[in-house]
């Protein structure tokens, strides 16, 4: 086993080593979610921090780790006899972002079960994890079967398997734990609240920390065991502190004063729900522990707030979590400190703050309460801090330069988009095979299964009953004389399962002048923005094509951050010519690419435009006729589309449906976009899409 990186040595992130320990030091804060670009120290910090946790008893030989002293009634492996206990170490289990819903939660015994006919309980992920860490890394990546599992488990602090026969109910009570890259895509609302606190992380940009960083890490690389003994005394340290405040945890007071200053913020922030309330009452309960007091102060409220109230704050995924310290100040100076029987202890520090930098001899500078850069252990699948420079931010991207290619009229500054609305769902038509997701119908490693048939390769998901079906007339040929079958390769049987894919969803958004009356352009955004809304809640890959004046541009490639795209999409200019076949191109190419790097993912493309064209770009010939071709071009690629008509005012030129009917997909107004007014959308979209697959053959994009 390789020598862990030490807790104690990671540079800077006060914050992310705070909230860790305070998890440490009382479970019931419900787990950390960390949040921050690639290289920082998030992993590296999180898998350290398990060597800090007290060691736990349980009974000798149970596999749900169940305690001596008050065993699980209904442990699988139970009655338990009393008795002493065996210490061990408290486990940090990892979650992979592609694990089966068997490892998981734990699935019936396949093998003793065909063998020697007993139902037998394998146990998964959830009961390894049962009174220590889950960690998930990257776990905006988590696929939504995995993630309703984790709510259950989470909410009830129990496990419950029904299924193949199988029914068992075991304690699964655990430290959640989550990194994640915002530029992937974020979490789902209900994953989200059920993490306690929050923290934001970021590299450094001080360049005496980024070199404390780097000789760290080198270090660590040249001898990982002599750099861990050379911060054993710092970790014994943190560790012995920790003891020390779940020790004090009990007799901390938290005061009316404190629980009036907790409510108070929660209302204040108009945070939904009561579950922050109590997030933020253990939290500041912890601070006062982990800081040697009985008493709740204010400053405790205080940072409990920071750490627990920001992820609960959006109302929509493109909300960036935030806290506006100032208010929060506000509101706690409306009620009067409690006198405290003794002097208060200054603000809680982390293990290192205000150190001399560690027995390596580096000087590290005072830690601040913002994040800054750690070093990262090499681990795979994990950030490393050989580049720390992270990626280039997604939200600020700069905005279209104007085009002296034939424009048509003076670029117009942005507008801001129109208030989001909930759109009717589109769906591809057909049966796909892409990664899960909640939009189109998709064959799926996991959801409801619908039949049986012989594996074409590797066996992955057995039909239990399908296959002692195929076994069971051949037993007496076989030579059968005990309780088990007798199972042939031939007898396996592969489980068919249905369920929702996640699509590309790419946007081909006109950006000319004819769009570029203020209130019309605000409007076609705010379509976008819903749309964009939706493709977040349906865990699809989204991508933007915009196109004015003489060329169409990729102002986002296709990515899972669904942020990102409505960041590029409030920055958007209009103005000049209408380029719409360019733009069409332009969505060929950007198609035919994402099909060579995921076959699997299945596209939908969403043209939003007035149907207008005036400029054929640098190809040449009649605008009209050019963009009429460029959408069969696609229509024979057998990409399933929608066009968002835009075109307003009392005379109407239906150019819009004309492209519509060249694409193979309906055509849709901006006001028949809301849920309420496209009642028939999805199927005119499976419809259309179909005939046009058997008017034209249907090929590679």
């Amino acid at each position: 086993m390789s020598t862990p990186y030490p807790f104690t040595a990671v540079v800077g992130q006060s914050d992310l080593r705070l909230a860790l320990l305070l998890n440490a030091v009382s479970p019931a804060v419900g787990g950390v979610l960390v949040r921050g670009e690639k290289g920082t120290a998030k992993s590296t910090a999180v898998r350290a921090l398990s060597a800090l946790l007290p060691q736990v008893d349980v009974v000798p030989g149970c596999r749900f780790s169940c305690a001596p002293a008050a065993p699980d009634p209904a442990c699988p492996d139970g009655p338990h006899e009393p008795g002493p206990g065996a210490a061990r170490p408290a486990r940090m289990v990892e979650l992979p972002v592609g694990a089966s819903e068997d490892r998981l939660v734990g699935a019936l015994d396949i093998e003793r079960a065909l063998a020697e006919g007993v139902k037998a309980f394998e146990p998964g992920l959830l009961a390894d994890a049962h009174r220590g860490i889950l960690y998930v890394d990257e776990v905006n990546l988590l696929h939504d079967h995995l993630i309703d599992l984790l709510l259950d488990a989470a909410a009830m602090g129990a496990s419950y398997v029904e299924r193949e026969g199988v029914s068992v109910r075991h304690a699964a009570r655990f430290l959640l734990v989550g990194t994640m890259n915002p530029e992937e895509g974020e979490l789902r609302p209900q994953l989200l609240d059920r993490f306690g606190l929050t923290v934001e992380v970021a590299a450094s940009r001080e360049p005496a920390q980024r070199v404390e960083v780097v000789r760290r890490r080198l270090a660590y690389e040249d001898d990982p065991a002599g750099f861990a003994h050379r911060w054993a005394e710092d970790e014994h340290e943190v560790r012995a502190r920790v003891v020390a405040a779940r020790a004090l945890l009990p007799q901390v007071r938290l005061g009316d004063t404190a629980l009036l200053r907790i409510a108070a913020t929660c209302a204040g922030f108009e945070v939904d729900g009561m579950r922050a309330d109590i997030v933020m009452a253990r939290t500041a309960t912890a601070l006062a522990a982990w800081a040697g007091r009985t008493e709740v102060l204010k400053e405790d409220v205080r940072q409990a707030a920071l750490l627990a109230l920001p992820h609960r704050r959006r109302r929509n995924p493109f909300d960036a979590p935030g806290l506006d310290e100032d208010k929060l100040d506000e509101i706690l100076d409306q009620f009067p400190d409690d006198e405290p029987e003794n002097e208060p202890d200054p603000e809680p520090q982390g293990p290192d703050d205000g150190g001399d930098g560690g027995p390596d001899g580096g000087g590290v500078p005072p830690q601040g309460s913002g994040p800054e850069s750690g070093a990262d252990a090499p681990a795979a699948g994990t950030e490393s801090a050989e580049n720390p420079e992270g990626p280039e931010p997604a939200e600020a991207p700069e905005a279209p330069q104007p085009s002296s290619r034939g424009a048509g009229g003076p670029e117009q500054a942005a507008v801001r988009a129109a208030e989001p609305f909930r759109t009717k769902m589109l769906s591809v038509p057909g049966l796909g095979e892409g990664a899960a997701g909640r939009r189109s119908r998709a064959r799926t490693a996991h959801g409801r299964t619908t039949g049986a048939q012989r594996p074409g390769g590797q066996l992955t998901k057995l039909h239990l009953t399908a296959t002692v079906h195929a076994a069971a007339p051949h037993q007496k040929a076989r030579g059968r004389n005990g309780r088990g079958l007798v199972i042939r390769k031939d007898d396996l049987r592969q489980a068919t399962r249905e369920g929702r894919e996640g699509n590309l969803v790419l946007f081909v958004v006109d950006a000319s002048g004819s769009m570029a009356a203020r209130q019309r352009m605000s409007a076609v955004k705010g379509a976008v923005l819903s749309l964009l809304l939706d493709a977040y809640q349906r865990r699809d890959k989204v991508g933007l094509i915009t196109f004015r004046g003489a060329a169409a541009e990729l102002a986002l490639p296709p990515t899972s951050s669904v942020d990102a795209a409505a960041a590029r999409l409030e920055q958007l200019p209009t103005g000049g010519r209408t380029p719409l076949a360019a733009g069409l191109l332009k969505a060929h190419e950007v198609l035919r690419i994402e099909r060579l790097r995921d076959p699997s993912r299945r596209p939908l493309l969403v043209v939003v435009t007035d149907g207008r064209a005036t400029s054929a770009g640098a190809v040449g010939g009649d605008p009209r006729e050019l963009s009429g071709r460029s959408a069969r071009l696609l229509r024979a690629a057998g990409v399933a589309s929608v066009v968002v008509d835009c075109e307003t005012g009392p005379v109407r030129l239906g150019l819009a449906g004309v492209l519509a009917a060249d694409l193979g997909g309906p055509a849709v107004t901006l006001d028949g976009l809301r849920a309420d007014s496209l009642a028939g959308l999805v199927k005119n979209v499976r419809t259309a899409v179909t005939s046009s697959a058997t008017d034209s053959p249907r090929r590679a994009a």
